[in-house]
């Protein structure tokens, strides 16, 4: 038996395959490089011309050499064919020539399927709320160009209500797969080499400038929960990286020696308690951010003996964490001399003024030499700015007797270096200081603009004692935050210096909308699933119980959805009633109106095979198209009744 031939693309379906190609593809001209976005534009132009021209399709060897030199591109610029962004690259670029070789209709089934994977890989780099909405848009679009592809011209409107009442259709079995299909840990891409490229966050080092260019950022960090009150603002430091290790310009942690003992952190809670829980953004670290200093942690953590909380793994996924704090509290009295000697380790040669300032102080007491550090801050001419000069290699000698301008790492390190250098056991203490409140949700939210780093003294029968010389310079900086410790004029993120009211009511219902889909809907995780079905009757959900309820329940949606698009018995209207009386009388007498026949056209074809019914069913004919498609009232309606009755009686028998 012969195949029958591919069937041709009818020519009003080529601009809905195209608007299928740019809406799935153009969203990634954020991530492709600028000849492949140029290269896809020309390419759906050149196809849009051919269309608007009716010319032929370029040649097939003409298509290969584009897709030769444009794979050949492509693993120059990423240096691989494998990976995602190589691998998105390449859907852009299949999605681009494609359209220039579609004659049939298997090769537009092509470009809609491609386009419906295509909608799957911007997932990679965004989940949020908008991209959702895009990607559901583009689905509806996908949809619809099915529906023209099959079903031929029709209007735009109804083309849209049938591709809308498809996906209405899906969403049953779209939410139960959501709920019941089990979890995956883990990132929704993992090949190693760009599996978590893009993240920000606080660095594993610090040097003059890294955090001020993180100031520049407004991304949110993470945000916490209060069971219940709130720490005041200048309670608020979120622990991240202890840097002790410092060659001159950059401090680092430590790698602790090999074969000495690392002393387990002991801390002592001299106030209240504050139970919170923290949704922490990805940042590829291990550090956690609990407010200084944890008392209680999550399962499957640990606390460092610097006293930062860490995870066993990189944080590569959003988690939520709960932990309890203590903002008053005593730290490791008893230290090991190996940490204590590394809180004391300089470099050789640098600083020499510095170090001849810190030497006048070394007969005082430690607390003192501290206070005297932050003495010298407070009343001299220090002045806290994002833009400081760049300094030397006696960065801070430079620093304390030359520009006198600095952020916060200025700040710290020089006060870390000068007791040292006093013999006073030092550190910094990298992470975020303060938090905005959003009134809509009530979390604390923090973002990288408050990024901040800060120095702890040990001091004997105290312990490790935080100390913070950006709050002798620019004490508002702590208290209100770093939009009013800033001078005029300072580069700061807009989404932290909104002014207006209203403004600020926008973006705290946005944010508290992002969080309650990054916890329901993206931090939908193995142990929510099983903490959500638990409270439907399934306290240990496993794959053979999950697979089973999802087996149930498809199968009755599936039942629901047909029996509600199964044909139903539709009530007739007396005027479609009584003019199928009509043709039926008319089939018995031997002309049968076909079903694709219309009125008028009916009326046409019986003037010309029984001429003496040709005045009766012009005019039952003109009554029913009034009636049916037009704006006929009950005068038309009884002309057409009459009109049967003005048939023969034998043929105006009931069937």
């Amino acid at each position: 038996m012969r195949s029958r031939p591919p069937q041709a693309i009818e020519q009003g379906a080529v601009p809905w395959l195209l608007a299928v190609a740019l809406a799935t593809a153009s969203p990634h001209a954020e991530h492709l490089p600028p000849w492949l976005s140029l290269l896809f534009g020309a390419a759906l132009l050149w196809r849009l011309w051919l269309w608007r021209q009716r010319r032929p399709l370029p040649p097939r060897w003409c298509l290969a050499l584009l897709v030769l030199g444009a794979l050949a591109a492509i693993a120059w610029q990423y240096r691989s064919l494998l990976g995602r962004d190589s691998g998105v690259a390449m859907l852009v670029l299949f999605m681009a020539l494609k359209p220039l070789e579609m004659k049939t209709r298997r090769d537009a089934l092509v470009v809609v399927l491609l386009g419906f994977f295509l909608l799957l890989t911007h997932y990679f780099y965004s989940q949020s709320i908008p991209t959702g909405l895009w990607l559901l848009a583009s689905c509806t679009l996908l949809t619809a160009a099915l529906i023209r592809l099959h079903g031929g011209a029709q209007p735009l409107a109804a083309i849209v209500r049938q591709a809308g009442l498809l996906l209405l259709q899906a969403m049953p079995f779209m939410l139960i797969l959501y709920l019941l299909f089990p979890r995956v840990s883990g990132p929704l891409w993992g090949l190693p080499q760009d599996a978590h490229a893009g993240r920000s966050g606080l660095s594993s080092e610090m040097a003059p400038g890294s955090i001020s260019n993180l100031i520049l950022s407004g991304a949110i960090a993470f945000r916490s929960h209060f069971a219940g009150e709130i720490p005041e603002k200048a309670d608020l430091y979120w622990r991240g990286p202890v840097l002790d290790a410092y060659d001159g310009l950059t401090w680092r942690a430590s790698t602790p020696a090999a074969g000495l003992p690392r002393m387990a952190p002991v801390v002592e809670s001299r106030g209240a308690q504050y139970s919170y829980t923290s949704i922490i953004e990805a940042h590829n670290q291990r550090w956690l951010l609990a407010l200084d200093v944890a008392t209680s942690l999550p399962a499957g953590t640990l606390q460092a003996p610097t006293l930062e909380v860490l995870a066993r793994e990189p944080l590569r996924a959003r988690s939520r964490f709960s932990f309890a704090s203590s903002v008053d509290y005593r730290a490791n009295r008893a230290e090991s001399a190996a940490v204590l000697q590394q809180a004391l380790s300089l470099p050789a040669a640098i600083n020499p003024r510095a170090r001849a300032l810190a030497e006048r102080w070394k007969s005082r007491p430690p607390a003192r030499i501290a206070d005297a550090v932050l003495g010298m801050f407070r009343n001299e001419d220090f002045h806290y700015t994002l833009r400081p000069p760049l300094l030397g290699a006696d960065a801070v000698d430079e620093f304390l007797f030359g520009t006198r301008r600095g952020f916060c790492e200025h700040y710290a390190s020089a006060f870390v270096f000068l007791l040292r250098a006093a013999g006073v056991p030092a550190r910094v203490v990298a992470g975020y200081q303060g938090g905005e409140v959003n009134p809509v949700d009530g979390y604390l939210i923090v973002r990288q603009s408050d990024a901040h780093a800060w120095a702890e003294v040990w001091l004997a029968g105290e312990g490790w004692v935080r100390y913070d010389p950006t709050a002798a310079v620019a004490p508002s900086r702590i208290e209100q935050g770093i939009v009013a410790a800033l001078p005029e004029g300072e580069p700061l993120p807009a989404i932290v210096g909104l002014d207006a009211d209203w403004l600020r009511q926008l973006r705290h219902r946005w944010e508290a909308a992002n969080n309650a889909w990054n916890q329901w809907v993206l931090g939908y995780n193995p142990q929510r699933q099983r903490d959500i079905l638990s409270r439907f009757g399934m306290p240990n959900p496993d794959w053979q119980s999950m697979s089973t309820a999802l087996a149930v329940l498809c199968g009755m949606v599936l039942l629901l959805v047909t029996v509600w698009t199964l044909p139903r018995r539709r009530r007739v209207d007396p005027a479609q009633r009584t003019w199928q009386k009509y043709c039926a009388a008319l089939a018995r007498r031997g002309v049968p109106r076909a079903a694709w026949e219309g009125p008028l056209a009916f009326a046409v074809r019986v003037a010309v095979e029984r001429p003496q019914l040709a005045e009766v069913t012009s005019e039952a004919a003109r009554c029913y198209a009034a009636l049916r498609y037009g704006r006929g009232d009950s005068e038309q309606l009884l002309v057409l009744q009459e009109c049967v009755h003005r048939l023969p009686a034998r043929w105006r028998k009931s069937a």
